[in-house]
């Protein structure tokens, strides 16, 4: 096997409720990291604890819950160490959200595993597409989408800190 294969193979996804102290971890993780890369380029500033609570209260992943959404958590061993959420935008359209590796686990394989669940569930969901945003700082995740097949398109949506739109079809839809 493969040392690519072996890194894969110790990565465990599953679903779990939005409000789980793991997910609620991730989920805060993320935000922290999105919001000091965005005011380190554009401020020379990290964010305050305060902005961290605004910007999960503006964007909340309450719609990452059945039956139209779901959140995925993955276990690197046993820990809760990346998480990603999907939610229908229509009968056909998936969104991904969220997607997060924790710094420390980050080059072992999981943003692949995670993205690779992400397009099963919403290939169950029924979607034919999946799409989404993110800025042209976050290099690394306009490189992982690139990677797996995504291709930029149009925006679909207004959002201030949305820069680079992207969309992939997928195999599987209902």
């Amino acid at each position: 096997m493969s040392d690519a294969a072996a890194l894969r193979l110790s990565w465990a996804v599953s679903a779990e409720p939005v409000g789980s102290p793991d997910a609620e971890a991730l989920l805060r993780e993320y935000y922290t990291e999105v919001a000091d890369r965005y005011f380190a380029l554009h401020e020379g500033r990290r964010s305050t604890p305060q902005e961290i609570d605004e910007g999960v209260a503006e964007y909340p992943s309450t719609d990452l819950t059945p039956p139209d959404g779901t959140l995925l958590v993955a276990r690197h061993g046993a820990v809760a160490t990346g998480c990603v959420g999907v939610r229908m935008l229509d009968a056909r359209t998936a969104e991904l959200k969220q997607m997060f590796v924790r710094a420390d686990r980050r080059g072992r394989g999981g943003a692949g595993v995670l993205l690779t669940a992400a397009e099963r569930v919403a290939a169950q969901l029924g979607a034919e597409r999946i799409r989404l945003d993110t800025r042209r700082d976050l290099v690394e995740a306009v490189a992982l989408y690139r990677r797996h097949g995504f291709v930029e398109i149009d925006p679909y949506h207004e959002d201030p800190y949305a820069e680079v739109f992207f969309e992939k079809r997928l195999e599987g839809g209902r």
